[in-house]
């Protein structure tokens, strides 16, 4: 496994105890939080506490005990702690969560981070398709520290990533697109109760999964306008070989499956294979509905991108296409009303959708800036249409071309 001589050996005086929240100091690892991850907002219970805010978080959630190793953090005696912990055995059976700590943070706290996550994510996703391209072996190292950084992103804002992910231009699509099926796999991952180990593997696997365009006649690939059934027929061999360019760098199990079948559809009608049905793995059934997703909202050079709430719409006619409890699970990931979504309220103010509200899908928050009755600009406002003072709703998306809109997206930012 990448990474593994790394690791710390473990030894004889390396212990997990459990304390109490009350306990818990700067300086300190905690190997799990104790309780079910659904109670509280960390997806991750494994990792090093150096900042007091992240204990002040767990406190908040309602965390009575957290599991500490003192192999990889101080003890509760170096701590100057006069507390006593209980030295027990390790707990076992309950899988971390993903993603490593931090409190939440709004939005607009987030996107900023987000912003510079992004701009890593486009120099080194630019680099491993050119090396892909020349031939050259490919480290994942990188990719795989860019995981964890979307890992964290997620943690702090689940959707500020992916609402800047879609600013992406029609350019620096082929290579930009992995990196927001890596951010919606692990979102969807989550909702689909999958592990630490589980949703960095679906994060990994949607990062990788269109390496093999990289081998595609760029004449084809950058074409502006439809291919041609024979340009077509050339550009569906990216599965396999981005399969072959993974296999030959010794890339995981899932990233393998994923590169190679999130073309293939339940009722066995797509491609490299025709698989159908469970013969289709979930992780792969995943990573066709992700990359679908961002695919068809996505501006190309030859057709502008649907809008997002429109695109779930029409994705859930397509019978014999998804597998229907991955398809609802990503819905509820990304929202009825998706991030970039252009939607009307009743009160005639129209804008894009900017966050969810995860308590009601039907409710997100709303960035307003125009007006349909008068048909004009105003100035941009946040409708928290959750808020029990709102007596707001949503009538539905709309197609901003419709308005004279030319760009949603600006108003993401």
């Amino acid at each position: 496994m990448p990474g593994a001589a790394s690791r710390p050996a473990r030894t004889a005086l390396s212990m997990i105890k459990r304390i109490r929240i009350a306990q818990l100091r700067e300086g300190m690892y905690v190997h799990k939080i104790e309780g079910s991850w659904l109670e509280h907002s960390f997806w991750r219970s494994s990792f090093a506490v150096k900042e007091r805010k992240v204990i002040e978080s767990l406190r908040a959630s309602g965390i009575a005990e957290v599991w500490i190793d003192t192999d990889k953090g101080l003890d509760v005696a170096k701590a100057a702690s006069g507390a006593s912990a209980t030295d027990v055995d390790a707990p076992s059976g309950e899988p971390a969560r993903i993603v490593l700590p931090g409190a939440r943070a709004t939005l607009g706290e987030e996107v900023a981070a987000a912003k510079k996550v992004y701009a890593k994510s486009r120099v080194v996703m630019r680099s491993l398709f050119t090396e892909a391209r020349l031939g050259r072996a490919i480290d994942t190292g990188e990719a795989e520290a860019l995981v964890d950084e979307i890992a964290n992103s997620l943690q702090r804002n689940p959707w500020a990533l992916i609402s800047v992910a879609r600013l992406k231009t029609a350019d620096e699509y082929t290579y930009m697109h992995c990196v927001a099926v890596c951010a919606l796999m692990m979102a969807l991952a989550r909702h689909l109760g999958m592990d630490e180990r589980e949703g960095r593997e679906a994060g990994l696997a949607g990062m990788m999964h269109d390496l093999g365009k990289a081998k595609m006649p760029l004449d084809i690939l950058n074409k502006p306008g439809r291919l041609t059934d024979e340009e077509f027929a050339v550009m569906k061999g990216h599965s396999e070989a981005g399969y072959k360019m993974l296999l030959e760098m010794g890339g995981g199990e899932v990233a393998l499956e994923v590169c190679l079948h999130h073309h293939e559809k339940l009722d066995g009608t797509g491609y490299p294979h025709g698989l159908s049905g469970e013969q289709i793995s979930r992780y792969a059934r995943m990573g066709a509905v992700c990359d679908v997703y961002d695919a068809v909202t996505s501006n190309r050079p030859y057709k502008k991108g649907w809008d997002p709430a429109e695109a779930l719409k029409r994705m859930a006619t397509w019978d014999g296409h998804f597998d229907q409890h991955i398809f609802h699970a990503f819905v509820k990931s990304v929202g009825i009303y998706p991030i970039g979504s252009f939607v009307r309220l009743e009160s005639g103010l129209m804008g894009v959708v900017v966050e969810q509200n995860e308590g009601s899908l039907l409710r997100p928050k709303v960035k307003t800036f125009f007006s349909a009755k008068s048909r004009a600009y105003v100035l941009p406002k946040i409708v928290d249409l959750a808020q029990s003072r709102s007596d707001d709703r949503i009538l539905g998306p709309e197609r901003p071309d419709a308005w004279g809109i030319a760009r949603v997206a600006d108003f993401l930012a």
